[in-house]
């Protein structure tokens, strides 16, 4: 059975790792000395200090809620093996582009293992010292990684370090696994136990007692016990397990002990932990995510919150750019109910969809979800809400401008971040024109006068700025309700261009400071009526939109031209929750093995695909890791020769369509994909679009050209 507070503690876990990442990244790999030199002891943020953004995309946070998706995938059973987990990965990275460093063969420990994993090594042999060598699978990736098995099986530390073995030996082995299972088994463990002593004592006994980790914890232990400054025992790690020992570019061993050092001198307090482990240098970011992860679950939104303002500069606000370009623009409450609902399966209850499956809900103590506000403070309180316990509280102020209050939340990569340095973000929008947006607000009974409320979304225009368009106006009267609900328009000359905001807009007539409006919640739902073709303006950021897993994307002369060198590629652009629409494109081969569209996209090997073939057929396929075909037809094509070709999709009822006539209609009764984006693809060649269009579609009858 799950813990009463399974879902708040689950909460602090993820809020402490991605605090603990986002704490440490802006001086990832510097040295005590030059961290004493340059900002002295991490105490917070230092962001600021050195000219980088707080909220990044990282590996470490990447990964972690990543490759946890091999449960759900593969059933969510208690039997997923190392080789699931490697097809996993095949699944959601695009190769030299997201969550991996991408530094070669024998260089990156993760790089190589993808690409053992690629030309056919099954894992665990794609992680092993035999193949890989000693110095290179015991880096510390395996360990980076990790805390999403841990958190899936709150107080089973044994489960929870089997499955971190099994994850770990995707790319990893020997010291570096054993590392992996220490961590997860103590964030496991924290979930029921809170003296560090214990979760020390069943870590240590799931790994060998001969093995460099397990004696590395003992010497610490012991070190602890007889010296009270934690620098000096800084200085023993140094001598007996510094880099200097170990080779490759971030060993396991030097890193888990800064870890352990912050867990041990941290006195159970949140900031000290973490200022321990940053300051002490090495790893920063990957060692601090860890430490954060762990002392959420252990403490508590409690212990997060005792002391300085940890939460309110993140937000909850999360990057995940993966092949599920739809779910790259998160935030920690929503990963917090995907992992919970994952452990829920796995443990025989049924999964929990607050607020009617509400995409922001706002039911975990101080979440917002990503929401910032103008001419208006936010709270998340109890209370206010129809069918939950919370709702995010709006405090209108005086001094509004002349658009009143708003609140919003990015549906896509805001300006900002569109040339993210390092891993850069790649994502998909989470909202498009077609789909409807609902929320319900309610309004304090003290308020003076009605407030005008309309929901709003901000898109991209021509140079990149925003441009708002509003919804109806509804009124709300004091002590009453409102139900908002609109559906997303997008002009002409906006066709293409992604929707990158949502939000609440309260009109400046009649507001006065401490007028108080609760937001319940705000979702939307339906499949988009979009056509994703170049804007008729100058802007760029639509060709952002696409998760780029080709090897060259061009768009020009041709608003899509695709090439690949070697292999499949695809092009992806849409969400996970999309089941039954209609995709068309124009399709236009010009030397290729295959190309065409694709539906139900839920990676870059999990997809339909109606392909026009070299060998002169066209092909109804299924690729789920291995590629089955559905159908096929001599049809005699030629390269060259533009087709108008259209997928539809409803239920597991598939119709493919050559320039309006049917080629295919067929039924998929093995395990169907029930949802997913859409996507151009090529292999080996060249092939160009100039437009692609998505309509839902709610009958199963099969067309008639």
């Amino acid at each position: 059975m799950l813990p009463n507070d399974y879902a708040e503690r689950l909460y602090a876990g993820v809020l402490g790792k991605i605090i603990g990442v986002y704490l440490g990244r802006p001086f990832e790999g510097a040295t005590y000395e030059n961290i004493m030199e340059e900002l002295g002891e991490i105490w917070y943020y230092v962001h600021e200090k050195r000219g980088v953004p707080l909220i990044v995309t990282d590996d470490d946070i990447s990964g972690t809620f990543t490759f946890l998706r091999a449960l759900p995938d593969f059933g969510n059973s208690l039997n997923l093996t190392s080789e699931q987990i490697g097809k996993t990965w095949m699944n959601y990275l695009v190769e030299n582009r997201t969550v991996l460093w991408w530094g070669g063969m024998g260089n990156s420990t993760e790089h190589t293992a993808y690409l053992r994993l690629k030309k056919g090594v099954p894992a665990p042999h794609s992680g092993s010292s035999r193949l890989n060598g000693k110095v290179v699978s015991e880096q510390i990736g395996a360990q980076i990684f990790i805390d999403g098995w841990a958190m899936v099986y709150p107080g089973e530390p044994d489960r929870a370090a089997e499955l971190a073995r099994k994850a770990a030996m995707v790319s990893h082995d020997g010291e570096a696994v054993y590392g992996a299972q220490v961590i997860a088994a103590m964030e496991a463990l924290a979930f029921v136990e809170k003296d560090l002593n214990q979760l020390l004592n069943t870590a240590i006994r799931l790994i060998p007692g001969n093995s460099i980790i397990y004696r590395l914890i003992s010497d610490l232990r012991e070190w602890h016990s007889n010296e009270p400054d934690w620098r000096k025992t800084r200085d023993r790690i140094v001598a007996n397990y510094g880099y200097d020992r170990y080779g490759g570019n971030c060993h396991i061993v030097p890193n888990h002990a800064l870890i352990h050092l912050g867990l041990l001198y941290g006195e159970d307090n949140f900031q000290k932990t973490l200022m321990i482990t940053n300051t002490s240098g090495w790893d920063t970011d990957c060692n601090s995510g860890n430490v954060g992860c762990l002392m959420g679950i252990k403490n508590g939104l409690n212990g997060i919150d005792e002391g300085v303002d940890w939460r309110g500069p993140v937000a909850d606000r999360m990057y995940l750019p993966t092949a599920d370009g739809g779910r790259s623009i998160t935030d920690a409450v929503q990963e917090t109910f995907s992992i919970l609902n994952i452990s829920k399966v796995l443990h025989g209850e049924k999964p929990l969809s607050p607020k009617n499956g509400s995409r922001f809900h706002f039911e975990l103590p101080g979440s917002v979800q990503g929401f910032t506000g103008q001419g208006v403070t936010l709270e998340n309180i109890k209370g206010h809400s129809k069918n939950g316990l919370r709702s995010l509280a709006l405090y209108l102020k005086e001094g509004m401008d002349e658009t009143g209050a708003q609140v919003r939340t990015s549906t896509f990569i805001p300006p900002s971040d569109l040339k993210m340095g390092g891993y850069g973000v790649m994502a998909s929008p989470t909202l498009y024109p077609g789909q409807t947006i609902k929320a319900r607000l309610e309004a304090e009974i003290s308020n003076h006068h009605p407030l005008v409320c309309r929901l709003f979304i901000s898109a991209y225009g021509s140079d990149d700025r925003f441009v708002q368009f509003t919804g109806p106006d509804v009124i709300l009267e004091p002590g009453k309700e409102a139900y908002l609900e609109w559906t997303t328009p997008l002009p002409f000359y906006l066709i293409g261009m992604p929707i990158a905001e949502v939000g609440l807009e309260v009109s400046k007539e009649k507001v006065i400071e401490g007028a108080r409006i609760y937001l319940d919640y705000l979702t939307w739902d339906g499949c988009p009526s979009v056509i994703l073709k170049r804007p008729e303006h100058n802007g760029t950021a639509w060709r952002s939109a696409w998760i780029n897993g080709v090897d060259h994307f061009q768009s020009l002369p041709e608003t899509y031209r695709l090439i690949q060198d070697e292999g499949r590629g695809l092009l992806i652009q849409g969400c996970r929750e999309w089941k039954d629409y209609q995709v068309s494109a124009d399709i236009s081969p010009h030397m290729v093995k295959s190309a065409g569209i694709a539906a139900r996209v839920q990676g870059m090997r999990r997809y339909y695909a109606f392909l026009l073939c070299e060998d002169g057929k066209a092909r109804l396929i299924k690729m789920n890791d291995y590629e089955t075909i559905l159908a096929e037809k001599n049809t005699g094509w030629r390269l060259g020769d533009g087709s108008n070709l259209s997928l539809k999709i409803v239920g597991n009822h598939l119709t493919a369509y050559w320039d309006g006539f049917v080629v295919f209609d067929c039924i998929d009764h093995d395990e169907p994909f029930l949802n997913g984006a859409i996507a151009l693809v090529v292999e080996e060649g060249r092939t160009s679009t100039g437009g692609v269009s998505i309509f839902p579609v709610i009958s199963d009858e099969p067309l008639t050209g």
